[in-house]
């Protein structure tokens, strides 16, 4: 579990592999590192395969390359790096799982003083996920949702998480890995099955 706040960037050093899956090695300034830890990566859940000097080794599953933007990320690209969430530490974003839902797209950016005002698409299944003054996880930064338009939504940026992360280079065309928020996930399902349970129970309470 993880919080959605950046504890360092890094980068991809080095990438080996097919599409059915890649290992990545990533810069990183932690340590010491412990075999098996996760680590999220663009807000993408990782598990530390060998430890290297200045990073660790991981592998992508095909299913991760297929759902997020690691698959195109290039050697020497950036990436925001954040590790688990410890007993004890403080919660200062949000609970974030690093399972990644779907990829966000940006539509526009304007500044707004020093901050950085963007709005992105969803894809259309995750836009009932996402509510003005909820929280989304984009490549792993923990934000706050200002407005919702069907499946498009505005997030503000302040200086600190321009200068800190990987998004202060945030551009339109620019594809996020996006992560809803896990009460807003179960809150919706829980709603779905009550509009099919009845549903079920009324046509099983019709047959002979």
């Amino acid at each position: 579990m993880f919080t959605g706040i950046v504890q360092a960037r890094g980068s991809i050093r080095e990438r080996t592999g097919s599409g059915d899956g890649h290992r990545l090695r990533i810069d990183a300034p932690f340590a010491p590192l412990s075999l098996g830890e996760s680590i999220a990566v663009n807000g993408v859940c990782l598990t530390v395969e060998r430890v290297v000097p200045d990073g660790f080794e991981a592998d992508v599953s095909a299913e991760t390359l297929r759902c997020t933007t690691l698959g195109g990320l290039a050697v020497g690209a950036a990436v925001n790096l954040e590790r688990a969430l410890a007993a004890g530490d403080r919660l200062g974003g949000h609970l974030v799982s690093g399972h990644v839902d779907g990829i966000a797209r940006v539509l526009t950016t304007e500044p707004v003083g020093n901050a950085l005002r963007a709005t992105l698409r969803a894809p259309g299944a995750l836009a009932p996920y996402i509510a003005p003054k909820g929280s989304v996880a984009l490549d792993g930064v923990s934000l706050t949702v200002n407005a919702v338009d069907g499946d498009t939504f505005g997030i503000m940026l302040i200086p600190h998480t321009l200068a800190v992360t990987t998004l202060g280079a945030l551009v339109p065309g620019l594809e996020l890995n996006l992560e809803v928020d896990l009460v807003a996930r179960y809150v919706v399902r829980w709603l779905e099955t009550q509009r099919t349970e009845p549903a079920a129970a009324e046509r099983e309470s019709s047959l002979p």
